[in-house]
């Protein structure tokens, strides 16, 4: 039994986390679900019902149950002093980014002893691994991680903090080879052999295909699926939509999402008076979006660096546009080239140059055979390397303590 320890479950835009836990569960892992807080998210995705781990919800805050964590505290206390003072003297040492981690770690503790968890998992090297990394040592069991991209690039996390996470967790899993590479520098000398490894998120390639038909629609379909948030650089795609339509290119464009900056972004489309070409459809249930992206002639990933650090890791969309047979058109962040071919498989440019991004949309939108020929490609690059069942494997047996063996998915430093 696996403890998945995450910030909160579930959570519409974490589709990566539904779908990892619902292939671990075909391939058989108990999962024991422990979230640290309740969903706010008004929408859920129907593939939830298929979810068969039960969930525990945590308290979400010391102020509102101050008898509940501190009863588990003296309970942790009692059962294994020395364990629990070895745990408080390293929160001491780490404050005070470990402490809201710590408070809440003999409660997770309690519920993987009584679930039966032999090791915690825990998604994104913030608080869930944190509080993971103390809930494990008070349980007696292993932990693990997946470092994504905020949680590990933003400018206000504490280098000294995520390197002790490291060197703390039995195995950290992270997403792309530019991660990988971060975090082994980040990690310094010492680091045991295999400690890091990469595996990319994957994508159902039974669930998104290329359209059945190769009809053009009368006018090409520029869609870009995202949280409405600076790090995905939408402004810069409302900015490149204005720049084709004063070019006389037909397009529409639809940026799915939710976020902050949804308010900023209608109105940059009124001011460019480009509401009849550049529309926000808010949040699409996961069928809507399996079905839509076929029908789009490019996927636009314009994402950049935020001013707070804060980028993107590998957006999945980019691996179910590739999976859907659609050429994408995105940025040098990250792990990006990792997935998109620029020339093969779509174009990758420099962030933040909506003229360049402008071009590139335009040289695909005008060209039918080049994007059948860029999304076929894309469709065998996923097929290749993001195959959900294939690295989802590739975690189970890296969860289950056992090294990546098969070097076209997994890379262990």
């Amino acid at each position: 039994m696996i403890g998945y320890v995450l910030k909160m479950y579930p959570r519409f835009s974490e589709t990566f986390i539904l779908a990892e836990i619902l292939e671990l569960e075909r391939l058989g892992g108990k999962l024991r679900l422990i979230s640290l807080k309740k969903p706010s998210d008004g929408r859920f995705h129907e593939d939830l019902a298929r979810v068969r781990a039960g969930v525990c919800y945590l308290p979400e805050r010391f102020p509102g149950h101050p008898i509940v964590f501190l009863r588990a505290h003296w309970r942790s206390l009692s059962r294994r002093s020395r364990v629990y003072l070895g745990a408080l003297f390293l929160a001491l040492r780490c404050l005070p980014v470990s402490w809201r981690g710590f408070l809440r770690a003999p409660l997770v503790a309690e519920e993987a002893l009584a679930s039966g968890c032999t090791r915690l998992h825990a998604h994104f090297a913030s608080l869930p691994a944190t509080t993971a990394m103390f809930a494990a040592r008070l349980a007696g069991v292993p932990f693990t991680f997946t470092a994504h991209a905020k949680d590990i690039f933003l400018k206000s996390n504490s280098r000294r903090f995520l390197r002790t996470l490291i060197f703390q967790a039995e195995r950290v899993v992270t997403v792309s080879e530019f991660n990988l590479t971060y975090l082994t520098d980040l990690a310094g000398p010492g680091l045991p052999a295999g400690r890091i490894v990469r595996i990319y998120n994957g994508v159902d390639l039974s669930r998104f295909r290329p359209a059945a038909s190769a009809e053009e629609p009368r006018v090409p379909l520029l869609l870009a699926i995202g949280r409405l948030e600076e790090k995905k650089g939408f402004a810069d795609l409302v900015d490149a939509c204005g720049i084709l339509r004063d070019r006389g290119v037909p397009f529409l464009c639809e940026i799915v999402g939710k976020g902050s900056l949804r308010d900023d972004l209608a109105g940059r489309i009124a001011a460019k008076d480009l509401g009849d070409r550049v529309s926000l459809p808010g949040p699409l249930p996961r069928g809507e979006l399996i079905r839509r992206l076929p029908q789009a002639a490019v996927v636009a990933v314009p994402c950049l660096v935020g001013k707070d650090g804060n980028r993107d890791g590998l957006p999945t969309v980019i691996l179910e546009a590739m999976a859907s047979g659609v050429p994408v058109v995105a940025t040098r962040v990250t792990g990006i080239p990792e997935a998109v071919e620029d020339g093969g498989t779509g174009r990758v440019l420099e962030p933040g140059r909506p003229e360049a991004l402008a071009a590139a949309l335009a040289d695909l939108l005008a060209n039918p055979n080049l994007r059948r020929s860029m999304g076929a490609a894309g469709r065998r690059r996923a097929g290749k390397l993001f195959d959900h069942r294939q690295n989802v494997a590739l975690l189970a047996r890296t969860l289950a303590g056992a090294g990546p063996t098969d070097e076209g998915s997994g890379v262990g430093r």
